[in-house]
């Protein structure tokens, strides 16, 4: 799993400004901090590599037999893309943007309640929950195999009774890892004032959904039933 918090900012600076990159590709300027998972990201170039090297051999070795597989292939390849390279959690002054398979949704800082675990990262805010698909909850193995260093040091909202602290927010898991920076930063902005009387501007939150991966999905399928049913 990406973890955005064990490194610190490369020991440089450009005209005395603070540092703008990350060693772990976290943090994407000096004020936004992009969460994603490494595992996905690999598992995402695993399978398009795999997928364009088969094509081209097929097509080298028996391009008539190939050809029929080529669109199910880019469409297992675009599903993949979708589901575990593009999808992220997104901290910014202006509040948390999560990257969804399907949609992207902007939550005002204002707008934001409570963070939760339980399944994966959710904010419940005044326009209703949302969870993140990149930061889906940790499995029963990995939360037995966590350890004390899972449950220190966390922002102060993570713990409960008894500094209790839920599965899910485990600093080695992925709901956990991106529940850390949206509760660090949310921490900030209450102590500061700024969320002490919150205004919603809009009655829904932005959506923005994604058309192109949709839509080459649909063609995808399309393309697919045609070329193996001919």
């Amino acid at each position: 799993m990406g973890r955005a918090l064990v490194c610190g900012p490369r020991d440089v600076e450009q005209d005395g400004r603070r540092p703008l990159v990350w060693d772990d590709v976290a943090m994407v300027s000096a004020d936004v901090v992009e969460y994603r998972p490494a595992f996905g990201r690999v598992l995402a170039v695993v399978v398009a590599v795999l997928g364009v090297a088969g094509i081209i051999s097929g097509l080298v070795a028996d391009a008539g037999a190939t050809w029929p597989y080529v669109a199910p292939v880019a469409l297992g390849v675009t599903l993949v893309w979708a589901a575990y390279w593009r999808p992220a959690v997104v901290i910014s002054p202006a509040g948390v943007e999560l990257r969804n398979v399907t949609r992207t949704i902007e939550l005002p800082w204002p707008t934001i309640e409570r963070v939760d675990t339980k399944y994966a990262l959710t904010l419940h805010t005044a326009y209703g929950d949302y969870a993140a698909w990149a930061a889906p909850a940790p499995s029963r193995s990995r939360v037995q195999a966590s350890g004390r260093d899972d449950v220190a040091h966390l922002p102060s909202s993570t713990y409960g009774p008894g500094g209790s602290v839920r599965p899910g927010d485990l600093a080695s898991s992925g709901s956990g890892q991106a529940a850390m920076l949206v509760r660090a930063r949310w921490e900030e902005l209450r102590d500061a004032g700024v969320l002490d009387d919150p205004r919603v501007e809009r009655a829904t939150p932005r959506v923005r959904w994604h058309v192109g991966t949709l839509t080459a999905t649909v063609v995808l399928v399309a393309a697919s039933v045609l070329t193996v049913a001919l």
